[in-house]
């Protein structure tokens, strides 16, 4: 585990942590310009997870990767070992509508899977084990962020 990974994990989860204090007193108003606050909290959640799995000892090769037939897009591509992992990433900032990993719909799952197979494809290797993980982020008021890897977590 990459000391340099732990350290930026733990960074980023004090800065989320005090974004998150900081916009529960003073919540701002969108400006001009500005992205959309849930396309904001995916991208800090993506990162996020990004930094974690880099804990975790996986090597991360492609982020936000968009396939060329417009179809689907994998969050996060890496190796975990000698897999490679597609990796979905889901951040919610409350628990109204359940577990972030639950938004993983099956239709979803059917993109990332052709995604992932065009990406296998470009990839030009014969024999790649692979799997789709997903990394669910989720806000708890009193814990902060909670980061949770769930290996395998459906099949393509």
């Amino acid at each position: 585990m990459s000391w340099f990974a732990r350290l930026m994990y733990r960074a980023l989860v004090w800065k989320e942590r005090q974004r998150a204090r900081l916009a529960a007193r003073a919540p701002s108003f969108g400006e001009r310009g500005e992205k959309a606050a849930h396309l904001k909290t995916g991208e800090r959640g993506e990162t996020l997870a990004y930094w974690y799995l880099r804990q975790a000892g996986y090597t991360i090769v492609a982020r936000n990767r968009r396939a060329r037939s417009g179809e689907g897009e994998l969050d996060l591509v890496g190796w975990d070992g000698p897999i490679l992992a597609f990796v979905e990433v889901k951040t919610r900032t409350s628990a109204e509508a359940g577990p972030p990993e639950a938004a993983v719909s099956r239709a979803k799952q059917k993109r990332i899977a052709k995604a992932a197979k065009e990406y296998l494809r470009r990839l030009g290797r014969k024999a790649v084990s692979y799997r789709f993980d997903i990394v669910s982020v989720s806000w708890d008021e009193e814990a902060g962020y909670q980061v949770r890897l769930i290996k395998d977590a459906f099949k393509g």
